[in-house]
């Protein structure tokens, strides 16, 4: 296992840098539904910040399990095809387990010093994906142009 390096390989690789402008992005939202929530239900302020941890955490774990189905090719078909070609691979266990999740809880705690970042977090991501879903040919394509 390295590091840094190719996702199918490594604990980190660039995918890492969106797992923690997202880990910021999801923060706030989270924050957002718990504002809301309060309004409807007695939820304590000083359980807020616990609330959001707990939200952002489910939800990047709850992704990484989705992303780990959509990698091994439980999509049938010609798009289930085309689908688990653009993710090029089954990342490392280390890369899912570990460095994603913590990218992510690290985004987080930038949110909790700084809430504003959650709309530049929330341009950057929508960009990103936009970028590598439509423009690049497959999840790894920018990571192997930077990093042959």
């Amino acid at each position: 296992m390295l590091i840094w390096g190719y996702k199918t390989v490594a604990m980190f690789d660039l995918w890492s840098i969106e797992h923690f402008i997202n880990g910021i992005y999801m923060a706030g939202v989270a924050n957002f539904l718990i504002k809301q929530a309060s309004k409807k239900i007695e939820i304590d302020p000083k359980s807020h910040k616990i609330l959001n941890f707990i939200l952002v955490l489910t939800a990047a774990l709850f992704w990484e399990c989705v992303e780990h189905y959509i990698e091994a090719g439980v999509i049938p078909g010609a798009i289930g095809a085309r689908v688990t070609h653009w993710f090029q691979g089954v990342e490392h266990w280390s890369n899912r387990l570990i460095g994603d999740n913590l990218t992510v809880l690290l985004g987080w705690y930038v949110y909790t010093k700084n809430e504003k970042l959650a709309i530049p977090a929330r341009i950057f991501t929508a960009i990103w994906m936009i970028v590598h879903v439509f423009a690049f040919p497959d999840s790894m394509y920018l990571h192997r142009l930077l990093f042959p």
